[in-house]
């Protein structure tokens, strides 16, 4: 379902647009007509003029089966310049740590209050997880979440502990008092520990990445629970996060 929450029916032709490319989170596609038209809550007419209009630009392709993200698009998102810099300097750090550890490398920002990946290493015998770029998960259910907040301004952990905790397992956390607990040793360790919190039979360990002195990104190491192994895995998780910290601040 689109982030968009406004009646559609009072939405500008551009941010109609927009809910419409927004549907496709988070495979793509394909999508159907009908698809988008129910994802957008727009008329079916509104939706295949709209798709018409996006496909002629390059930023849909239809296909037999559907109708997809145009390339287009990634080519626009590849050159945004936050994104690229932090990647470009964070991603000889997550292949090393990827080296080290052969496991599962996430590279996440903050949007909201919601975790958005912008480069995954996969592990060699990685398990499934609900993480892929551009994906986006709570900032509560996952460590990269957890280290971002954590290193949040009061006002949005305030924010954060006055709503509802979102649960993607049994294990999220949902109590708001647990949350500012886990918040505090979070800083002063400077290590976030998540298990089975985002997928049930997986842990992770992540540790913010400052730029100018405010944690823009966090890096994680995710691995399947039976063999998750603080000790040895936390000290490279946070080596790795002020590699790339470091590596920022001579970029900025």
């Amino acid at each position: 379902m689109s982030s968009v929450k406004r009646n559609p029916d009072r939405l500008s032709v551009l941010e109609k647009s927009w809910l419409v490319l927004d549907a496709f989170r988070p495979t793509g596609g394909p999508l159907r007509l009908a698809d988008v038209a129910e994802r957008c809550h727009l008329p079916k007419t509104t939706a295949f003029r709209l798709l018409t209009e996006l496909t002629s630009i390059g930023a849909v392709v239809r296909h037999p089966d559907g109708y997809y993200l145009g390339r287009r698009l990634f080519e626009l998102g590849s050159i945004v310049p936050g994104e690229r810099d932090l990647r470009h300097a964070a991603l000889p750090f997550m292949h090393d740590l990827y080296e080290a550890t052969h496991e599962t490398v996430h590279l996440g920002v903050r949007d909201g209050l919601d975790v958005v990946y912008v480069e995954k290493i996969r592990g060699q015998t990685a398990f499934a997880l609900p993480s892929h770029v551009g994906g986006r998960l709570p900032l509560t259910c996952t460590g990269i979440g957890k280290a971002l907040l954590a290193y949040s301004g009061p006002d949005l952990i305030d924010e954060v502990l006055g709503r509802p905790l979102r649960r993607l397992t049994s294990h999220s956390i949902v109590d708001p008092r647990h949350l500012e607990e886990v918040l505090g040793q979070i800083q002063a360790a400077g290590l976030a520990y998540e298990r089975e919190e985002a997928q049930l039979g997986g842990a992770c360990i992540a540790a913010p990445v400052f730029g100018d002195g405010v944690a823009v990104a966090a890096l994680s190491i995710s691995v399947p629970l039976a063999r998750f192994q603080p000790t040895r895995l936390a000290p490279a998780v946070k080596a790795a996060a002020l590699g790339i910290s470091r590596a920022l601040t001579r970029t900025i």
